[in-house]
């Protein structure tokens, strides 16, 4: 009880001594300080009066923070908020990023009282100063316990987007690139999604010039550079991940040539090969989904002439189109749409690859394949369209007719395509909605393509740095890129058995 009237005395002194003559009661500060190795009464007083004269005693400003730093890692919850609630008056000068450094450890709290009065408290010292906050925050994310990393990440997610304007100033998000850049050079798959997240919010990186630094950042990141792996999952997964993040930048004058490349080169003809840890994904399709919207902005730049080998083609048949053998053919409508589609995107920037580039022997296959396939199709439409018609409302609800539905527009979509390859010169001009795309609804790089005035050349790749051995980079079963995949899954459409309208689903190939 002495001390704690001590220590009041003590405050009282302090707040009538004239502001000149503060610095000459040291010893009046010191008794305050020294109230943390009190008990909880006096603790409560330091955790106050602390910060309340700290500016006071500049001699003594380490001895203060660190007091009261033991006081947010009180046993006593009460104590522990009413120090951390005061931390952003420590904040001045140089020690402002210690003390942000010191506020981002404090978000591993897991009462949630503390946890919000930490997050208001780095609000608070943004708005002193942006650039020192966001240097104890990343100082943490690339040092610090993946505790502490994964929320300073998440934090700077959620509440960067909050901040006026003039807190974010085109430096401090400069300042963002630079440092997220470093980061970037060692994260998992939830990680990478966060700082897109926080990188394409930026209004710094809303031009065109600041997409196309976006899609470099992706394309290192999807490691494009590197031979592909079909029987790696990481490296699928992460392929996957990072093209669902470069797809919404692409524009007009933001290209997708590199992606495209990638996949037509390098993914296509492992296609059959793909594996994923993702329980119930269709890989195989997914990726073929990624590569469709890859291939809707491309560049001028002609597409590789080989690109055409792995077209979906029907099976090997006989000569004249007949088939070959009674095997009931096998054909893969929602792969077939994918990949005809992304053929059909291509062809437009080279109108005269089927002609001009494919000698009179490659050409006649294609066109015989093409009549063998669209044969099928047409019979098959005319099941679905039979077995739809006059269903409406309700009626067509039910999962069976909910997968007519869908198999309709992917027939109707290859039928689309088809016809224009079959004009004499092949024509590009018809376009179709894919089928998982909701009608109503244009793509992002579509409304942004009519937006874009300038161009834009791509930054220096950061250099590589050491990896953190804490967390191993692209490992699904830790929760890296492939526990977010699940989540992308469009419904898939496998084999023709799989469209049958019932269990007696004849195609008909001989009408």
């Amino acid at each position: 009880q002495r001390y704690f009237s001590t220590i009041y005395v003590n405050k009282n002194l302090l707040s009538t001594a004239v502001a000149q003559l503060l610095g000459k009661h040291k010893d009046a500060y010191q008794v305050i300080l020294d109230g943390v190795k009190g008990g909880a009464k006096e603790k409560r007083l330091a955790a106050q009066f602390i910060p309340k004269f700290f500016k006071h005693f500049p001699e003594l400003a380490d001895s203060a923070i660190n007091a009261q730093l033991d006081l947010c890692e009180d046993e006593d919850v009460s104590i522990r908020r009413q120090a951390i609630k005061e931390l952003p008056q420590f904040a001045t000068g140089d020690n402002l990023p210690r003390v942000a450094d010191i506020l981002t450890q404090l978000l591993q709290s897991d009462d949630s009282a503390e946890f919000n009065l930490v997050n208001n408290a780095l609000l608070s010292i943004f708005k002193m100063d942006a650039k020192g906050t966001l240097g104890g925050l990343f100082s943490q994310i690339l040092q610090g316990e993946d505790i502490v990393r994964e929320r300073a990440i998440k934090f700077l997610s959620t509440k960067l987007k909050t901040l006026p304007e003039e807190v974010m100033t085109k430096e401090v998000e400069e300042f963002i690139l630079t440092e997220s850049k470093k980061v970037l050079e060692d994260v998992t798959g939830e990680e990478f999604v966060l700082f897109m997240k926080i990188l394409s919010g930026l209004k710094s990186l809303q031009t065109v010039s600041g997409r196309q630094q976006l899609v470099e950042l992706v394309a290192e990141q999807a490691d494009l550079e590197q031979t592909f792996n079909p029987s790696d999952t990481d490296c699928v997964d992460r392929l996957l991940q990072c093209t669902r993040q470069a797809v919404p930048l692409f524009s007009k004058n933001v290209h997708s040539t590199k992606f495209v490349t990638y996949f037509c080169e390098h993914v296509l003809p492992n296609l059959s090969s793909l594996t994923t840890l993702v329980e119930g994904l269709d890989i195989q399709l997914e990726v073929s989904k990624k590569m469709v919207e890859t291939s809707q902005i491309v560049s001028t730049d002609k597409p590789s002439n080989s690109n055409t080998e792995y077209m979906p083609l029907p099976p090997e048949e006989a000569e004249n189109g007949e088939n070959a053998g009674n095997e009931e053919p096998k054909l893969q409508f929602s792969y077939v749409e994918c990949l005809l589609y992304s053929f059909h995107q291509l062809g437009r920037k080279l109108p005269d690859f089927l002609t001009a580039k494919l000698n009179a022997e490659k050409l006649k296959d294609f066109k015989i394949r093409l009549q063998y396939f669209a044969r099928g199709l047409q019979v098959y439409i005319r099941q679905l369209r039979l077995a739809l018609q006059g269903k409406t409302g309700e009626a067509l609800k039910t999962e069976e007719n909910k997968i007519k539905v869908v198999a309709l527009k992917i027939t109707n979509n290859i039928n689309v395509l088809i016809k224009d390859l079959f004009h004499i010169p092949p024509s590009y001009k018809s376009t179709v909605t894919l089928s998982w795309k909701p009608v109503q609804k244009a793509d992002a790089s579509q409304k942004r393509a009519s937006e874009d005035t300038t161009s834009s050349s791509p930054p220096k790749k950061p250099s590589a740095g050491p990896k953190r051995d804490a967390r191993q980079i692209y490992n699904p079963p830790s929760g890296k890129y492939s526990s977010n995949l699940g989540s992308f899954s469009y419904g898939k459409l496998g084999s023709l058995e799989n469209l049958c309208l019932n269990d007696s689903c004849v195609l008909g190939w001989g009408e």
